[in-house]
């Protein structure tokens, strides 16, 4: 598969789950089962950089989540 058709998955994916907004890295190893591992976080990591994806940490764990999305993202742009 190749860069944008596995970007357009995990969009939709993402986009599909109803009243999930942060994913754990072994989630988006599911979404492209055909893929490596570590493509796989390197992808997730690229599309972090172009701001497709957010990181989001609690200290221990690093989930991922579509930007802006979810009671997390709204919550941290209050003043």
């Amino acid at each position: 598969m190749d860069e944008e058709a596995a970007k357009k998955k995990i969009i939709e994916t993402l986009e599909k789950k109803k009243g999930k907004s942060k994913f754990y890295l072994k989630d988006f190893y599911k979404m492209l089962p055909d893929e490596k591992n570590r493509a796989v976080k390197n992808l997730v990591n690229k599309m972090v950089r172009e701001e497709l994806l957010e990181y989001w940490s609690s200290g221990s764990t690093t989930l991922y989540g579509l930007k802006g999305a979810g009671k997390q993202a709204a919550a941290e742009h209050e003043d």
